[in-house]
């Protein structure tokens, strides 16, 4: 897959989700971060991203030990729209080269995504594609994604339209989940699985 050796050379690429586009990179690639970090309009205390897993058997690498009643959650969200924020394992902080205490984990029900990281072999650092100006807008053509930035990445995936209603986001980092982003993913829907 050309996608997953542009990704082993330190490439960024754009990649459908079940979601929206998003941006992202090997997270064992320091360069390639930073190129992700630098797209992000927002403040670098501010910047959120995601680590895209195909499956939650690399949870205990990045994320501190977790509730049971948590990882059930989970079980039952994913694969699907949603993201949990979870506390940090020790070794998040080193990727991100910050203090970070906290990780998005998202694991996409969408073919493509599933593949990159499955045949990577660890999770993909990501983030939402959109534009931010008075409102977040997702952008949806790939198309109208590679004549944007083609200058900035080093592929866009075209798997046609994507969605434009984000991942729901879920902080776990408390005594009971909060949502914090309303999204694609219902709540209501993980007591129905």
């Amino acid at each position: 897959m050309q996608a997953v050796e542009c990704l082993l050379k330190g490439g960024v690429i754009i990649y459908p989700t079940d979601t929206v586009y998003a941006i992202g990179c090997d997270i064992k690639n320091h360069k390639a971060s930073e190129r992700v970090k630098a797209m992000k309009e927002t403040k670098r205390k501010e910047m959120n991203f995601s680590f895209v897993c195909n499956d939650l058997s690399q949870l205990s690498q990045y994320a501190a030990q977790i509730d049971t009643s948590i990882y059930k959650l989970m079980k039952r969200a994913l694969p699907g729209p949603f993201t949990f924020i979870l506390p940090a394992s020790k070794q998040v902080p080193k990727i991100f080269d910050t203090k970070k205490k906290t990780i998005g984990i998202r694991v996409p029900n969408h073919p493509v995504a599933q593949a990159l990281v499955q045949r990577l072999g660890n999770p993909i650092l990501s983030t939402s594609l959109h534009d931010t100006n008075e409102v977040i807008y997702y952008m949806t053509d790939a198309e109208l994604i590679e004549e944007k930035f083609r200058k900035k990445v080093d592929m866009v995936i075209d798997c046609g339209p994507c969605g434009n209603v984000p991942s729901t986001v879920i902080d776990c980092t408390g005594n009971e989940p909060i949502i914090v982003r309303e999204g694609l993913g219902k709540l209501e829907d993980l007591f129905t699985r």
